[in-house]
């Protein structure tokens, strides 16, 4: 073999590693559509800021970028920023569960209502609210694992996707399609309750900004949609869904005696 030819094959097999390796370093899931009905119960609030399909996820990806990773995920409508919240939408806020091999933590963020199997390590929040105030909602909220959330420097809405970058580093290792996760929409609340991070809760009827179709207290999740099965995208994927969310326990007064755990998915 000339050694022209060896260096041309050489080369060739070096561009073939390094476009396996950057397609290695990105993930992406499917999820259907008409599922943002949380355990299959829950109902849009009355207002007309939130639009059809607000919440309902069809799609979310993870990729590394030099020495970031951005985080995309995408809604069945196209988002709107009725609040002026200046980030191109104002109604969703989207957390990212990630578990990178340890699974830290069972305990969803709070006001979530979910606990998740078999754990997270990392969080991002993709939230239309400035990144000052989440992560000073995440101290007087979520203390314990403050230290486990990140929030991005920048997060946009643009069409029907939710995008924000966080530096690889702080999630510990570089490569996203080797983690597993779990994707949680909710809503955007400028005004919590106490002990809720920002989240917006789920009532027994529906209000103005109020969803509905769950229990007043504190025992079923407050979550609209979810990622399921195995995140091709598929009808049965629905299915799982409710069933996750639907596997809680509320006492008689309305407190939790027993979260619904919804599982990590990985590629």
């Amino acid at each position: 073999m000339s050694t022209k030819y060896t260096k041309l094959l050489a080369g060739l097999m070096g561009a073939a590693m390094i476009a396996v390796a950057g397609q290695a370093a990105a993930v992406e899931f499917k999820d259907p559509t008409g599922d943002d009905n949380g355990p299959g119960t829950y109902t849009y609030p009355t207002d007309g800021a939130y639009l059809k399909g607000a919440f309902d996820l069809t799609s979310f990806s993870a990729e590394k970028s030099g020495s970031d990773i951005d985080f995309k995920a995408t809604m069945a409508s196209s988002l709107n920023d009725p609040w002026g919240m200046g980030g191109g939408f104002a109604t969703q806020m989207v957390f990212v569960f990630i578990n990178t091999g340890t699974g830290k933590h069972k305990d969803g963020i709070p006001g979530l209502n979910i606990q998740l199997e078999p754990g997270w390590d990392k969080a991002v929040i993709l939230s239309p609210q400035k990144k000052a105030r989440v992560e000073s909602e995440i101290r007087n909220s979520a203390a314990a694992m403050a230290g486990d959330i990140l929030v991005p420097g920048r997060t946009k809405g643009s069409g029907k996707t939710i995008s924000g970058s966080v530096k690889a580093a702080d999630i510990g290792t570089s490569d996203p399609s080797t983690w597993s996760y779990q994707v949680v929409v909710q809503s955007n609340e400028g005004f919590p309750a106490k002990g809720d991070l920002l989240t917006r809760r789920v009532n027994e009827f529906e209000g103005q900004h109020r969803f509905g179709g769950g229990n007043d207290g504190m025992c079923d999740p407050h979550v609209m949609d979810i990622l399921a099965g195995s995140g091709a995208g598929g009808a049965d994927e629905v299915a799982a869904q409710h069933a996750a969310l639907k596997a809680f326990e509320c006492t008689d007064d309305g407190e939790a005696k027993k979260l619904a755990v919804v599982p990590m998915i990985k590629k």
